[in-house]
């Protein structure tokens, strides 16, 4: 079965590397420039909905503490410049500048991520698909981008998903699914969750919540 599922690894990692070398540039810049004591005090109004540390208080918010920098940055401009429709987020970002997205990135990607607890029986089969992918549906396994430990990879702007709550992981999985959301880099999300079903992405995402 392992050697089997190799050619999904080998997808994932060649669609990993695609984007790769088009980030890093950016990345080097957002890592030079940010200010994370400014970011703490610009993020101020956001803590209604992702919380004080950027652990949010409510599952249809996504928690932004130890989110990887590069990824959070990104989706904050797609935000503002109309790339991602969020209605939550209407208004929130239209007056930051691009140095104001950086700072914010910075500093909740400084804060410790949420530890969350999964649902026994779900997670161990979406632990199955997260790290081995699934041969007869032709899904990638999720850690070539994410991570083993669900931390991203910031040199890619792969975001981290561990800790993530459930409810938020699978509306953005139906999201790419649906085509409500299209801002990711080579349609790699779009193209992956077009092949889930419900019950994989809640699996998945129960599993997420629980990693460590």
């Amino acid at each position: 079965m392992r050697s089997l599922q190799r050619p999904l690894w080998l997808l994932s990692l060649v669609l990993m590397a695609a984007t790769t070398g088009i980030s890093t540039s950016t990345i080097a810049a957002d890592r030079k420039d940010a200010d994370t004591r400014a970011g703490q005090t610009k993020a101020a109004t956001c803590a209604a909905c992702h919380g004080a540390q950027g652990i949010s208080p409510a599952s249809a918010f996504p928690h932004l503490a130890g989110q990887q920098a590069h990824y959070l940055r990104k989706q904050i401009e797609d935000i503002r410049d109309g790339r991602r429709p969020v209605p939550q987020m209407a208004g929130m970002t239209d007056n930051l500048s691009d140095q104001d997205v950086a700072d914010i990135a910075a500093y909740y990607a400084a804060l410790p991520a949420n530890q969350g607890q999964a649902e026994p029986d779900a997670a161990e089969k979406g632990e199955i698909l997260y790290r081995a992918g699934s041969l007869t549906e032709g899904i990638a396994a999720c850690t070539a981008c994410h991570g083993p430990r669900g931390e991203g990879l910031d040199a890619a702007g792969y975001p981290a998903l561990a800790g993530q709550f459930p409810q938020y992981t699978v509306a953005a999985l139906k999201a790419f699914r649906d085509g409500t959301r299209d801002n990711d880099p080579n349609a790699i999300m779009s193209s992956i969750a077009a092949r889930m079903s419900d019950n994989d992405m809640q699996q998945v995402a129960e599993y997420l919540h629980g990693l460590r």
